[in-house]
């Protein structure tokens, strides 16, 4: 791709996800191309419809997201604090957007499975939290997850916000 092809797919994809993160899913896609500051034309050459802006951008945000939690996992430090700064990240990230879509009937296999490896990194890490001894283990793995999942995969999440304060006081031992 052209480099100036490549700087333009950067500008919509940075649009998109200022104006998903502001207003939610429902922008439109001229919204989006004004805001990088292109025509729409431009943005349908990149994305041909707003379903595959969206895939990149879960994708992304996916595959993103997996790799910081093997990287964090693999520090030596209390699980817990693995667990926190792993929620910290999740509240950084456009995991709103994607959950919006992850019940799509059209999911894309690639997204599904790193929607799959991110739950099972998240259950191991959750596992070893508990067996640390810093977690309920009266919540099993997956409901954990899930209910972490709620606190971080809404509009507005952010690090130390009172949503995610409160999930994580209940998840403590």
């Amino acid at each position: 791709m052209r480099a100036d092809a490549q700087r333009n797919r950067e500008r919509i994809v940075t649009a998109a996800l200022e104006l998903f993160a502001e207003r939610g899913p429902g922008v439109s896609m001229e919204e989006i191309a004004r805001a990088a500051g292109l025509g729409v034309g431009t943005l349908y050459r990149h994305f041909p419809d707003r379903r595959a802006l969206v895939e990149e951008i879960a994708t992304s945000a996916l595959e993103c997201l997996a790799s910081r939690i093997r990287l964090l996992t693999a520090r030596d430090v209390s699980r817990w604090d693995v667990l926190a700064q792993v929620v910290d990240y999740c509240t950084e990230q456009p995991l709103a957007l994607v959950k919006s879509v992850a019940g799509d009937d059209c999911v894309l296999s690639e997204r599904a499975a790193l929607q799959d490896e991110v739950d099972g990194l998240l259950r191991s890490l959750v596992e070893d939290v508990q067996h640390e001894g810093t977690m309920r283990r009266d919540i099993s793995p997956v409901e954990a997850v899930e209910i972490l999942s709620t606190a971080v995969c809404r509009p507005g999440a952010s690090p130390g916000d009172a949503m995610t304060r409160v999930t994580l006081d209940g998840l403590s031992r």
